[in-house]
C-alpha cells in the first residue's frame, strides 16, 4: 500500500491533554507508546475483523501491522490511524487474507459533500452512499465530513 500522508491538525482527538503533559514530563517514548495504544484501542472499537494489530507512533508517523480479512478492512485501518489529530503519515504493513484491488483516496476540502465527491470521482452524485458505506464505521452520517479528512473511494 505504501506510505499515506494526512493533515496532522485534522481528525479525532484520541490522545493529548493531561496525558500528553504527564508523558512529556517523563519521556517522549512514553507519549509515543500512549498514542500508539490509543490508536490501537480506536481500531478495536471499529469492529473491522482485523487481528494481531500493533500500532507504533513516532513523531506523527504511525506504523501498523497485523492481519486484515479484506483489502477494504486494511484500508479502513489506514483511515483509522490517519484521521487522528497529530498523525501526519501512516505506513500500513498489514497482510490481507483475501487480497482485492486497492481503493483510491480523496482528501476532503472545505465545501465538499459526499454527493459532490461522488460526482467528481464517479460522474454521478447519487453514488454518494457507496462512499459512505466504504468509510463506515468511521463515518456515522453522510453529512458529517470535515476538511482534512481522507476517505476511501472504492472502484465501482
Amino acid at each position: 500500500m505504501g506510505l499515506f500522508s494526512f493533515i496532522k491538525e485534522a481528525g479525532e482527538k484520541l490522545f493529548g491533554g493531561k496525558e500528553a503533559a504527564a508523558a512529556t514530563a517523563s519521556a517522549p517514548q512514553d507519549l509515543n507508546a500512549a498514542a500508539g495504544a490509543a490508536i490501537e484501542k480506536y481500531i478495536g472499537t471499529q469492529n473491522l475483523g482485523v487481528s494481531d494489530v500493533k500500532v507504533a507512533f513516532d513523531a506523527g508517523k504511525v506504523t501498523v501491522t497485523g492481519v486484515a480479512p479484506t483489502q477494504a478492512a486494511k484500508e479502513k485501518v489506514t483511515l483509522c490511524c490517519g484521521n487522528v489529530s497529530s498523525v501526519s503519515d501512516v505506513d500500513n504493513q498489514m497482510s490481507v487474507t483475501n487480497p482485492e484491488p486497492e481503493a483510491k483516496y480523496y482528501d476532503v476540502v472545505s465545501g465538499d459533500t459526499l454527493s459532490g465527491i461522488s460526482k467528481k470521482m464517479y460522474g454521478d452524485a447519487n453514488k454518494y452512499m457507496t462512499i459512505f458505506e466504504a468509510n463506515k464505521p468511521m463515518l456515522s452520517d453522510p453529512n458529517k465530513i470535515y476538511p482534512g479528512q481522507k476517505l476511501r473511494i472504492p472502484a465501482l
